[in-house]
């Protein structure tokens, strides 16, 4: 059997012909998102093509063809962020670092389909993020060792790590380079094949995403005070930037799009709910954009403050009209 992992870049729903457009400055953007209406990771739905377009299938090669391993994101043309612990040679595996990247042999093109999300500095406020998501093609339920055809999509809560940490739920395991997300009463969570996928989080004030964390390990699947646990990307930001050598570009306007991949084709393995088998070297904290030049952009904040100043500009407007009409 082939260990080497084989990144699936292919979206669910991929189009015969569909536009081959750079990926530019931007990340987060869900192009086909506009064509939904709003309306398995335990306790998730089938998901709708291009719905997360930065999600990757890794894949395992063997005689019988491939089967899903673990999930990952597109954070740039070229590289792909997931679990360490996907990887049986990963040295000095703990759970406070398990992350890894996945350098592909050649850029992909963004479109529709395939998108770049954002990486978060430490200038974003995370635990304010409120609408988040987690996504994959793992176990739709506890000790099943049949994976989802399609690709599952569920809405958690990100859960303060100190609750995480007490003494009836994770009794102090959660490390401070992990998030908790899910929900106390259990029910929603991901599972056996979801880990490397991500725990993704829309800004508060724009509508892009934020690639918070990565699926590391958990007790169980949708237990009761024992949420999937999360390695955040937001504390390892200058070690992706190291490692993909790039040098963090100053202040540009991002906006990435989104990417998937093929749904697996045969069973993935359990993903370890305990002790999870992280990168290399432990990086520090920062999060960028990425971008087609090979560099991170701060990307979000520019357009944050340029849509808070047209945001007030309107309401002065209102409020002069107002009183336009008042006097008249």
């Amino acid at each position: 059997m082939n260990l080497l992992p084989l990144l699936v870049p292919l979206a669910m729903g991929w189009p015969a012909h569909g536009t081959q457009n750079s990926c530019g400055a931007t990340c987060g953007r869900r192009p086909m998102a506009a064509y939904y209406s709003k309306q398995r990771i335990v306790g998730g739905r089938d998901a709708l093509p291009g719905a997360w377009p930065w999600i990757v299938s890794i894949q395992q090669t063997s005689e019988a063809g491939t089967v899903h391993i673990c999930g990952g994101s597109l954070i740039s043309p070229q590289w792909v962020l997931t679990a360490a612990h996907c990887f049986i040679n990963a040295n000095k595996v703990t759970e406070e670092n398990d992350i890894a990247l996945l350098e592909l042999d050649r850029p992909l093109q963004c479109n529709d389909y395939i998108q770049l999300i954002c990486v978060p500095d430490m200038s974003i406020r995370v635990s304010q993020l409120t609408d988040c998501y987690i996504s994959g093609w793992g176990s739709r339920k506890a000790k099943s060792a049949s994976s989802a055809t399609v690709l599952q999509e569920a809405k958690v809560h990100l859960i303060n790590v100190n609750t995480c940490n007490s003494s009836e739920w994770y009794q102090g395991d959660i490390h401070t380079h992990n998030l908790c997300a899910g929900y106390p009463e259990g029910g929603t969570d991901s599972c056996q094949g979801d880990s490397g996928g991500p725990l993704m989080c829309k800004d508060n004030n724009s509508d892009f995403f934020w690639l918070v964390g990565v699926t590391s390990w958990g007790e169980g699947c949708g237990r009761a005070q024992r949420p999937g646990i999360y390695t955040s990307t937001q504390h390892f930001y200058n070690w992706m930037v190291a490692s993909m050598r790039l040098r963090p570009a100053t202040a540009t306007n991002p906006t990435p799009r989104p990417v998937s991949t093929s749904p697996p084709t045969q069973t993935p393995p359990p993903r370890p709910q305990t002790s999870p088998v992280p990168p290399q070297t432990p990086p520090v904290p920062q999060t960028p954009t990425p971008t087609q030049a090979g560099t991170f952009t701060l990307c979000p904040l520019p357009c944050q403050k340029m849509m808070q100043f047209l945001k007030l500009l309107q309401e002065l407007q209102r409020s002069l009209k107002g009183k336009s009409t008042e006097k008249q």
